[in-house]
């Protein structure tokens, strides 16, 4: 009898059989057991099986049984799965009567259509195997199941199975074997399975490599830390560099060896309670810092919290929870609650990734190295975010500062089809991503482009994502300033075709994209600079327009950068820019007490400079005005990270959303642009500072909502004049949380409909994005082509 057949002998259900896709996460996740458990609960038999598409399986059953399984399957699948779709597929043959339901071998169609699954913490089974003496991973340091572990940072190739990963180095012992072929054990076909037995071991090295025989690798750097030595320790997608947050002179000396001496450290606590005794968290928050992806989470710091070398002049401490078995286990003594976790790099070079380059790198900042043999096939450094809850707002609003590890490489879903585009990103940040149908994958974070290590991962990773996405395209988009590495790199990809996009339309168009925008609107694109139309640097910029073209309806009036690049790392440079663009030759007789900090020849050089225009590039950048502004405040004159000046400008407000009264500024409208005159506002301000409220922090506040007036002042003129009311605000300034969130009440307030991130940063980690849509929206005949713009409404 045909099992699609009535069974004449009885009133048993009508048999039939169905074939089923699911797509989305469903590899790596505990998938094909979560099914195989299902079917035998519904009484359904057939089978399973991972391809390069995602999960196919087959139901035999009775129709109430198979829609029962569906309801479950959408309904309560795997912690760490995604399921985006499930569709039925018509059967090519008739079925056999299946006997049983079984997990078949995985299939290689060499096109995948599956997601990538993210790496995830522990889960809640492993960590009480982790604690529990009686249990043979007792205090591993890899213990995972298929509801945690590591999985985008060791996966080699698609579709996720064990010989796919780095861990195809450790054959499975008899007990891990006997785990993953027993359906109703936790860790069935948990690819990533192992024990002291038969998987990865920690080794302990000093600082030139040699081994050090300890009989608890782990107890041992307990010990040192406690003692006040410095570790790089191997972590999940690369390495970190540990010291105890509690010694004050172990934080220093990291500073001092690591050469950076303001830029904040993040730190690592065992729990929310822990978290709780050094910062304020809110439920909002802690489930942010609870969440499977483990992001540092900026969360306001306690007063007289921890030493202030951990984040010198900064409300705020980056906590995170462990993410691994091994983080737990170094923050299991209750003498070390609270370590310092910062990246293990050198300045401006990439997390180091594998032992042999952490030793070479990192041997003159630490004192030991934990390491261990499971390979890390793609660097991925950790998620920062930041939750705000402010009056106003429809729901706490999480930004992303940087989106990498537990986020990456999750696609962007977009209501149209971008066809298949591979973006190259910019030059600071980056990220590349990955246009495939209705999806953009976007990487982690990889970096600044500025050295041979850095530009060597940005390569490695585009051709790994595409490799795992089977994404083949003969389409590179890259922004389109001519010095870029990633815009040199794409210009020599031969065949094919370069999309060059201007980097601000590429701002605007992220935004869009994850808000779902396809009409046109208004960007308000503020960063430090970007390669501009007339080749000039923008960076303050109005533009209005949809993914395919725009128009620069406004901007920032040029100042101009006193010896170029140098005045990015030094403010002083560009308040004497702004001074001499507001008084000129007047200069001389107004009181400017921040000039005072600056010795008297090498003030008048930058005068001169200045007012003869001598080694000075003219920018419109919002960035530097902001720079501009807190040297003037006399907060920063020098940086030594990125944004700093801005920064400490902006952390002076303490995380407090009230505005002050503005100061004065100009909108002029020029070759049909509006532009705005900050040359009021310089004069303002120096009158403000001899006024008895002058405080820094004061006049930081009226700043700052001085660019939140001169936000709504210019959009509600451009409204008008373009009929639009949507407004799009990108950009590396909109990472300043006052100002955002100050924008978005404003501009709600005025009857616009302001949008911003959620989902990828505003600043340049995001513009990959931005450059697929672009990209996809000029169609093959415009690729290569510059931008349409028009320069008047």
């Amino acid at each position: 009898m045909e099992p699609n057949s009535p069974d004449s002998a009885d009133a048993r259900p009508v048999i039939v059989t169905r074939r089923f896709r699911v797509s989305g996460i469903v590899q790596g996740v505990g998938f094909r057991p979560f099914v195989h458990r299902l079917a035998r609960a519904v009484g359904a038999r057939g089978w399973v099986l991972n391809d390069s598409r995602g999960v196919l399986l087959e139901l035999q059953a009775g129709d109430e049984a198979i829609q029962a399984f569906l309801r479950a399957l959408v309904e309560s699948p795997p912690p760490l799965a995604r399921i985006t779709g499930v569709r039925e597929e018509a059967l090519a043959e008739p079925a056999p009567r299946y006997d049983d339901f079984q997990i078949r071998g995985s299939v290689d169609l060499r096109s995948t259509d599956t997601l990538i699954p993210p790496d995830s913490d522990v889960c809640a089974e492993c960590l009480r195997e982790l604690r529990d003496p009686s249990n043979r991973r007792h205090r591993y340091p890899f213990i995972n199941c298929t509801h945690c572990g590591p999985r985008y940072s060791i996966i080699c190739d698609m579709p996720y199975d064990r010989p796919q990963t780095t861990m195809k180095s450790f054959p499975m012992c008899p007990a891990c074997a006997h785990e993953y072929e027993d359906i109703e054990d936790r860790r069935y076909h948990a690819q990533p399975n192992a024990c002291p037995a038969c998987g990865p071991r920690l080794t302990l090295t000093d600082r030139l490599g040699a081994p050090i025989e300890a009989e608890d690798a782990v107890r041992f750097a307990i010990e040192r830390l406690r003692e006040g030595a410095l570790f790089a320790v191997k972590s999940l997608g690369g390495f970190h560099l540990v010291a105890d947050a509690r010694n004050e002179a172990a934080v220093r000396e990291l500073r001092r060896r690591k050469r950076r001496d303001a830029k904040p450290f993040a730190i690592m606590v065992a729990d929310a309670e822990a978290a709780s005794r050094h910062v304020s968290l809110s439920d909002p928050e802690r489930a942010l810092l609870e969440s499977r992806q483990r992001p540092i989470v900026l969360l306001r710091r306690r007063p007289g919290a921890l030493s202030e070398a951990i984040a010198p002049r900064n409300p705020s401490f980056g906590v995170m929870l462990p993410s691994t078995p091994l983080h737990y286990l170094l923050l299991e003594d209750p003498a070390l609650d609270v370590l310092v976790m910062t990246s293990g790099n050198l300045s401006g070079h990439p997390i180091a990734f594998d032992n042999d380059t952490a030793l070479s790198q990192l041997r003159d900042i630490a004192d030991y190295f934990v390491l261990h043999d499971r390979d890390i096939r793609t660097r991925v450094d950790d998620s920062v975010v930041r939750l705000t809850e402010a009056e106003g707002l429809d729901a706490p609003l999480v930004s992303f500062i940087r989106r990498s590890r537990g986020y990456a490489p999750y696609p962007i879903h977009l209501p149209q089809n971008v066809g298949a585009v591979v973006a190259l990103g910019g030059e600071l940040k980056t990220t590349v991503a990955v246009g495939k149908d209705n999806q953009v994958f976007i990487s982690q974070h990889i970096g600044d482009l500025k050295n041979d290590a850095t530009f060597g991962a940005h390569i490695d990773c585009s051709s790994h994502v595409q490799r795992l996405l089977s994404v083949q395209t003969d389409t590179v988009a890259c922004d389109m300033h001519p010095a870029f590495r990633s815009t040199r790199a794409a210009k020599r990809q031969a065949g094919a075709e370069v999309a060059t996009v201007q980097h601000h339309h590429a701002h605007m168009a992220a935004c869009m994209a994850e808000n779902g925008l396809n009409e046109r609107v208004i960007g308000v694109i503020f960063d430090g600079s970007g390669y501009g139309l007339d080749d000039s640097i923008w960076g303050g910029e109005f533009l209005v327009g949809d993914y395919r073209e725009f128009v620069r309806a406004g901007h920032l009036r040029p100042m101009y950068l006193l010896g170029g690049d140098k005045a990015v790392k030094e403010p002083i440079r560009v308040a004497i820019s702004l001074l001499v663009e507001t008084f000129g030759d007047e200069l001389g007789g107004i009181r400017v007490p921040a000039l005072m900090d600056v010795a008297e020849e090498r003030r008048d050089v930058f005068v001169k400079m200045a007012q003869r225009r001598l080694n000075a590039t003219a920018t419109t950048s919002m960035g530097r005005l902001f720079d501009g502004v807190s040297s003037l405040l006399r907060i920063c004159h020098e940086v030594e990270y990125e944004a700093q000046a801005a920064i400490e400008m902006e952390a002076l407000l303490d995380r407090d959303f009230r505005t002050a009264p503005p100061l004065q500024y100009g909108i002029d409208e020029r070759d049909g642009r509006l532009v705005v005159d900050y040359r009021p506002l310089v004069r303002d301000l120096l009158r403000a500072l001899d006024e008895p409220d002058a405080t820094p922090a004061h006049l930081s506040r009226r700043f700052h909502s001085t660019i939140v007036d001169v936000i709504a002042a210019v959009c509600l003129r451009l409204a008008d004049t373009f009929d639009v009311r949507r407004v799009v605000m990108s950009g590396g300034v909109f990472m300043n949380e006052f100002v955002l969130i100050n924008a978005l009440r404003r501009l709600k307030s005025e009857g616009l409909t302001p949008y911003c991130h959620r989902l990828v940063p505003p600043n340049d980690g995001g513009i990959s994005l931005g450059q697929i849509l672009v990209a996809a929206a000029r169609g093959p005949s415009a690729r290569g082509e510059r931008p349409t713009t028009t320069e008047h409404p």
